[in-house]
């Protein structure tokens, strides 16, 4: 008689993986949760486009600002770049009365 195949490691846990999806799926309020993933995931992908759309823009305003210190004859050292996070409002000193 054959011995049963003992399973490796893997295959436990894609066993214990399905398991806890079925648990998942029938418990109460379990539709609600799901679908809050399935719009999470649609968010993250659109933010990450968001992103992408941003570094293009970041690295076309670098090179205008490259062709504009050329043409203004102040080569690549005569120009800072500000971010948003350098225009950060500060509250003025407390006065003691």
């Amino acid at each position: 008689m054959a011995k049963p195949r003992q399973k490796n490691i893997v295959e436990r846990l894609a066993d214990a993986g399905e398991e806890a999806m079925q648990r998942i799926g029938s418990a109460p309020g379990a539709d609600k949760v799901l679908a809050a993933l399935g719009s999470l995931r649609e968010r993250v992908d659109e933010l990450q486009k968001s992103v992408r759309g941003i570094e293009r823009l970041e690295k076309r305003l670098g090179a205008i600002e490259r062709r504009l210190d050329k043409l203004e004859g102040k080569g690549t050292t005569g120009r800072s770049r500000k971010t948003a996070s350098s225009k950060r409002a500060t509250a003025p000193p407390k006065q003691s009365t």
